[in-house]
């Protein structure tokens, strides 16, 4: 009766630790939806209480290069997550080119500013005449790399954010 105690311990024993060996194998892993990013095309960024939101060029590239000279729309998002303190946006400067933009670039508290219109949305958000911020290239740009954009808002300060370029959705063409 003993021998049988003793394999049943040193069974129990052996289970006991193949199970805290098997648990222990995802300690201090990150799990895979830890940090989930939202599926759209552009980057994000944030300075003070604005929210910089899907940031990127719209460009449906047929070369190597988009050459200087031509003119390519800038889509973005910014969010004033500020409850009482409206803010505007003053400008946008980029080393790849000059920035024009058409609206106001009025944020007031708890409301976003939309620029431009993303392919496939058949409405304008926000207001009844949409803004927008088009991009006259000075320098050749390209897919996969991102160029930086520096926005300038009145009360948040300036934020730099690298931008990269979408083609949108291309299904249709």
């Amino acid at each position: 009766m003993n021998r049988l105690k003793n394999r049943l311990f040193v069974a129990s024993a052996g289970l006991v630790a193949c199970s805290l060996i098997l648990t222990g194998c995802g300690a201090g892993q990150i799990s895979q939806t830890a940090n989930q990013e939202s599926a759209v095309n552009g980057t994000a960024a944030n300075v003070k209480d604005i929210a910089l939101r899907n940031v990127h060029l719209l460009a449906v590239q047929s070369s190597d290069y988009l050459q200087p000279g031509r003119t390519v729309p800038l889509l973005f998002v910014a969010a004033n997550g500020s409850p009482d303190v409206d803010d505007k946006l003053i400008g946008i400067t980029s080393d790849v080119g000059t920035v024009a933009m058409t609206g106001d670039g009025a944020i007031p508290a708890g409301a976003a500013l939309v620029i431009g219109q993303p392919t496939g949305q058949t409405e304008a958000m926000g207001s009844a005449v949409p803004s927008t911020a088009e991009v006259t290239l000075s320098k050749p740009i390209t897919n996969g790399i991102s160029y930086n954009f520096t926005f300038t808002f009145d009360k948040a300060g300036q934020v730099t954010v690298a931008v990269p370029i979408s083609a949108g959705d291309t299904t249709g063409e």
